[in-house]
């Protein structure tokens, strides 16, 4: 058993390189867009199963961003990114339940030693995809807080004269402030991609050593775990982005 912290190569179409992540991703990008193109569509006063679940869901992430926002119009405003992403994030970590994924591939030698390559494995396991996310966020952040406030003030959290008394201190902590911004993209890429290729490992080991029973409470807490990091990542993005559009004093 081969354990890669990267995603798998499978082919180039030219000089782009196409790897098992990127597939899923795409697949599961197109399959969002897919399901909320129907269900606009098919929409209904009296809703199906489908429309049910997805009304639902709907109201749970609007009612979440209000509860944070306490404003309808800053709500309507975050809604569309912070859902997005919960979206996007909790249907990349629940691929890895897939019966197969990570596991079914071929074998190519790979630096003098046969390895299996799967064709499918999980997005949020390939950190370029947790990086992406990560960018979009913080990204959203900065230009959610530039036009609420005004670029002058939103640059005032960064650079403050060092001339204000306490002399020095508003630059100090100016500069902590620049740090901590460029501190949440890693938090963000890295506490997301080290929980799901944890998982990704451990069901993998648990499937090698007992492949029936033994994987099922773990495929539970797997489901559990993928739910919470996508609410985590989009909570935290919703967090980031009221503080962003609040002035200083």
């Amino acid at each position: 058993m081969d354990i890669s912290l990267g995603p798998e190569l499978l082919a180039y179409i030219g000089s782009f390189p196409i790897t098992n992540t990127f597939v899923v991703t795409i697949f599961l990008s197109v399959c969002i867009l897919f399901g909320s193109y129907l269900l606009q569509k098919n929409m209904k006063t009296v809703p199906g199963m489908f429309q049910n679940i997805a009304e639902v869901a709907v109201e749970f992430l609007f009612n979440m961003v209000e509860s944070v926002t306490h404003d309808r119009k800053q709500t309507k405003k975050f809604f569309p990114i912070v859902a997005t992403i919960f979206i996007t994030v909790i249907f990349a970590n629940w691929v890895e339940l897939i019966p197969g994924l990570g596991t079914v591939g071929v074998y190519a030698i790979h630096e003098g030693k046969e390895t299996l390559i799967p064709f499918l494995r999980s997005s949020s396991a390939d950190l370029n995809m947790t990086l992406a996310i990560a960018l979009i966020s913080v990204g959203s952040t900065q230009f959610f807080g530039i036009t609420s406030i005004g670029i002058v003030k939103y640059a005032k959290k960064f650079f403050v004269s060092p001339f204000k008394k306490p002399y020095g201190i508003g630059t100090f902590v100016g500069v902590l402030e620049l740090i901590s911004e460029v501190s949440k993209i890693l938090s963000f890429s890295f506490r997301l991609f080290g929980n799901i290729f944890a998982g990704e490992v451990l069901l993998l080991v648990v499937l090698m050593l007992v492949p029936y029973i033994a994987p099922v409470p773990f495929l539970a807490l797997e489901v559990f775990v993928g739910f919470i990091q996508a609410l985590v990542f989009a909570m935290l993005t919703l967090v980031f982005m009221k503080i962003a559009t609040m002035e200083t004093h």
